[in-house]
């Protein structure tokens, strides 16, 4: 069983954990008694975290989901005040995420998944250093709903029309590095979407290293995605600036 790693503990200062979610591993449970997952764990350890009512009751005090795919840092509260706070915060924009990725250059990656729009990206030339802004809605997209599609203002009735809070979310790119062995990147968002990052950068024509939804080359769709949640910032209490990172598991 993957196993989570505990990178803050809660204090009574800081009612709150960051824990590392290993690959493979799940966020949050589906029901009940669903042990196989990081906030399970975490409540084995941190039994208070039963105390916080979170948005699902059986979710208590998680802040925010990574993908099953992913690994990387995740925001657990230990008290309701705590929660509540961050709640709030994070739907300012108030908490900043990074990420990291090592991904293919495919500006044709796009137009053979299908339900992009146009990219106002046009990437011909990438060079260190260079910052990359992608924004849009979303919708989901796919058999049983698994994907997601960015939509644009600009886009069809019919994209337009499944979109459900048309909110604007925002991805930030920094190319780290351009090598034979892939462009690396580092991601940051203020507020996120399911997919969020995997689908934008394949929109930019960088589409993740082994991501089995979002990258047309599945010659190594079974090896481990190469994407980490490698930052979290924000206040708490607020003026407080709080910032964790753990390196990415695959360089």
């Amino acid at each position: 069983m993957n196993k989570i790693e505990i990178i803050k503990e809660s204090s009574p200062d800081k009612p709150f954990l960051i824990i590392y979610k290993p690959k493979g591993l799940a966020s949050a449970p589906l029901s009940a008694d669903d042990k196989d997952n990081a906030l399970a764990q975490a409540l084995e350890l941190f039994p208070q975290i039963k105390n916080v009512k979170g948005k699902k009751d059986i979710e208590y005090g998680l802040l925010h989901r990574l993908d099953t795919v992913t690994d990387g840092l995740m925001i657990i509260a230990a008290t309701q005040e705590c929660y509540d706070f961050l709640m709030e915060e994070q739907a300012l924009g108030k908490i900043t995420k990074y990420y990291h990725a090592l991904c293919n250059f495919n500006p044709e990656n796009t137009k053979e998944l299908s339900g992009f729009p146009p990219s106002s990206v046009n990437l011909r030339k990438i060079e260190k250093g260079q910052i990359i802004t992608l924004e849009s809605y979303f919708r989901p997209f796919g058999k049983g709903n698994k994907e997601v599609r960015p939509v644009t203002p600009q886009s069809n009735k019919a994209a337009l029309d499944k979109v459900g809070k048309k909110k604007l979310y925002q991805t930030q790119v920094k190319i780290l590095s351009n090598t034979d062995k892939g462009v690396k990147v580092e991601c940051k968002i203020s507020q996120g979407f399911r997919h969020q990052v995997r689908c934008h950068l394949a929109w930019a024509g960088l589409p993740i290293q082994n991501d089995p939804l979002y990258n047309l080359d599945k010659k190594n769709a079974e090896e481990p995605i190469k994407f980490s949640a490698t930052k979290i910032e924000f206040e708490y209490p607020r003026g407080d600036l709080n910032s964790y990172d753990r390196k990415d598991t695959w360089t």
